[in-house]
């Protein structure tokens, strides 16, 4: 129980409902699967043990939307009205949620989180993935505001879906120590994958080469006109040691540190002569 000494109330989205601070981590849970996914709630379970949690999250599935922002319509937020969860459903992008959730001025967050976690995703996000995934630009977004974030996801279906959600919460604490201590100097941004028959092996890994199966397919409705759908279904890894598709094929879980900056210093030369010559 939190002493009535250390509570403070804030308004939430709906007006009606109050959140409590607490001297426990804030955890800014969100993914890209929609609020009601077994993922998602089986995370806020498992980091309710250690944080105080609040849920903001796709109205629906929002997978391979990456990092898009909703700017040309309106959003409409709502309460998730359940006795389990603290929460809220954005009809946006995983992007968006986190987004909202940090600028709304104590409507949805009754101060800055201390973690930003998004997940369980149904499914890998290996390799390339990690550029085209929801899951991992929630995490991001959150990154890029100066907060750890944890992109989780695991393999669907068969995963170990408890067992997953107890392994990112402990990569999640270990993640806060090591930001509370100043042991990580900027914003770390982690992505952890758990393979259907986890070994219980964890590795540190980096992003390994994940080779989709690439087409269009165009077919034709009833009425004759044409619409189209994108990838195949086919997915392979050639081996790479020390990656986490690797780790993925070999049984274990993956935690994969991304970067931010986007920028490949080793071309700056090039790049230098480049700019010499068309200037």
């Amino acid at each position: 129980m939190v002493s009535p000494r250390m509570r403070k109330k804030r308004p939430l989205g709906d007006g009606g409902r109050t959140v409590s601070v607490s001297n426990r981590p804030l955890i800014l849970l969100s993914n890209d699967d929609g609020h009601a996914s077994a993922g998602i709630r089986a995370m806020y379970d498992s980091l309710a043990t250690r944080a105080d949690v609040i849920l903001v999250a796709p109205e629906t599935e929002q997978s391979a939307t990456s990092h898009a922002l909703t700017l040309h319509r309106p959003l409409r937020l709502r309460a998730i009205q359940t006795p389990n969860v603290k929460g809220f459903a954005l009809d946006g992008t995983p992007a968006d949620c986190v987004y909202v959730a940090l600028h709304s001025e104590g409507r949805i967050l009754p101060r800055r989180p201390d973690l930003v976690v998004s997940g369980i995703n149904r499914g890998m996000n290996l390799g390339q993935d990690a550029f085209y995934s929801g899951t991992v630009a929630a995490a991001r977004e959150g990154a890029l505001r100066g907060i750890p974030a944890v992109a989780v996801s695991a393999h669907h279906p068969g995963a170990d879906i408890p067992r997953v959600a107890e392994l990112a919460t402990r990569v999640a604490m270990e993640l806060f120590a090591r930001a509370k201590s100043g042991a990580t100097p900027a914003a770390p941004l982690v992505s952890v994958n758990v393979p259907e028959k986890w070994t219980g092996e964890i590795r540190a890994t980096r992003l390994g080469n994940r080779i989709y199966e690439e087409l269009v397919e165009y077919r034709k409705d009833p009425r004759g006109r044409e619409y189209l759908w994108l990838g195949g279904p086919g997915v392979r890894h050639e081996r790479d040691d020390g990656t986490d598709t690797d780790a993925y094929d070999d049984g274990a879980a993956s935690v994969t540190s991304l970067m931010l900056d986007l920028t490949q210093a080793a071309d700056h030369a090039a790049m230098l002569e480049i700019c010499a010559k068309v200037s």
